[in-house]
């Protein structure tokens, strides 16, 4: 990628990003899309979307523009801008974004003021990019925080973790905040403590109602800056601070369980992928002046996460998307060799045991 952001600029064809005469367009860019970290960025089909941020000028960190969104075609190799008006946000960094339905919510993250627990919508899939603040929301809002992460499961947003201020009250009423020593004498503003938390909090749009849902297990040890994602019916985190460790922890969307996967298996798989297999859920030790034996309620997880560390063969990708879409194009694939029937049916009875088990956490 580092490549295709330092390559000259190209002077873009109307028919591919738009008509000329659309103002929201900016095309033939003198210079390719400005370097940044902490910002927001996800994938729509074959388009990158990339929003806020900061960069480093002279040895001054500076927070990039939030009245615009570059738009990089995964296609073609060409950047293009998009104006965005409306109720623009502050400029951010450290916010967390989430596209769900042709929109992107961004909530909280770092303005020049500090620390904010407000969220804004935009409506990508119009001819005009329209931010509008959200109001007029129900339950309790998250407290101000940054670098947390984001699950989109069944048209909600589930935030998890973060760093962030919380009033002596609902740090001495939480369990689920890690006061940060250090700010103590430095980053405490009256009545205020900062720290990480690892929090779960949902919001639905339709209703803008913000609820806390009760989890069960053991949760994992307050965080920000991990990595997450969905898969199916379950959230996945992985490593972050304050912790600093690689360590894996699985949140079950419909149960609101959370199980940590420890003592599993790692596989070099096909095309360079990571296969995780198993592992203990919920491991115990009880200890006596004997011996140290294993807790008889020890749990223990089968599932398969899969970890792509490169980018597929071409054959690789072909394959997968037959056994996709093998009703779009079943009589084309009837014709090809034996050999490569055979390979098909399997990547055709993965993927309908991958729709059966969503379907099943649904």
């Amino acid at each position: 990628m580092s490549v295709l952001l330092g390559a000259e600029p190209r002077q873009l064809n109307a028919s591919v990003m738009g008509s000329t005469e659309d103002p929201a367009v900016v095309t033939g860019q003198p210079s390719p899309v400005p370097p940044r970290s902490d910002h927001i960025s996800f994938l729509e089909g074959h388009k990158l979307y990339v929003w806020g941020g900061c960069q480093c000028v002279n040895g001054q960190e500076t927070f990039l523009p939030s009245d615009e969104i570059w738009l990089y075609d995964m296609e073609n190799g060409v950047w293009s801008q998009r104006h965005m008006g409306g109720e623009v946000p502050p400029v951010l960094s450290q916010a967390c974004g989430a596209y769900l339905q042709g929109t992107l919510y961004i909530f909280g993250g770092c303005d020049i003021n500090g620390h904010t627990n407000t969220m804004y919508c935009v409506d990508l899939l119009g001819v005009e990019y329209i931010w509008r603040k959200v109001r007029d929301t129900v339950g309790g809002t998250p407290s101000p925080r940054v670098r947390h992460s984001c699950w989109v499961y069944r048209n909600r947003l589930i935030y998890f973790g973060g760093y962030g201020c919380k009033t002596v009250r609902e740090v001495n009423n939480s369990k689920s905040f890690m006061v940060d020593e250090a700010s103590w004498a430095t980053n405490r503003s009256g009545l205020q403590y900062w720290g990480w938390n690892n929090e779960v909090h949902m919001f639905e749009p339709v209703s803008a109602t913000w609820t806390e849902p009760l989890t069960q297990g053991q949760s994992p040890e307050p965080r920000a800056s991990h990595a997450s994602t969905t898969l199916g019916h379950k959230g996945y985190i992985c490593g972050g601070l304050e912790m600093q460790m690689i360590d894996i922890h699985c949140l079950d969307l419909v149960t609101w369980t959370w199980t940590q996967m420890l003592w599993h298996s790692a596989d070099k798989g096909r095309d360079g992928d990571v296969v995780i297999f198993g592992g203990s859920q919920t491991y115990l030790f009880v200890m006596d002046s004997v011996a140290v034996l294993r807790s008889p309620s020890q749990n223990h997880c089968a599932d398969v996460l899969m970890f792509q560390t490169q980018p597929y063969s071409l054959s690789r990708l072909c394959e997968d998307c037959i056994g996709k879409h093998i009703f779009s194009v079943q009589e084309q694939a009837s014709c090809l060799p034996a050999k490569l029937q055979k390979t098909v049916g399997k990547r055709i009875s993965y993927f309908r045991a991958n729709a059966q088990n969503i379907d099943a956490g649904s």
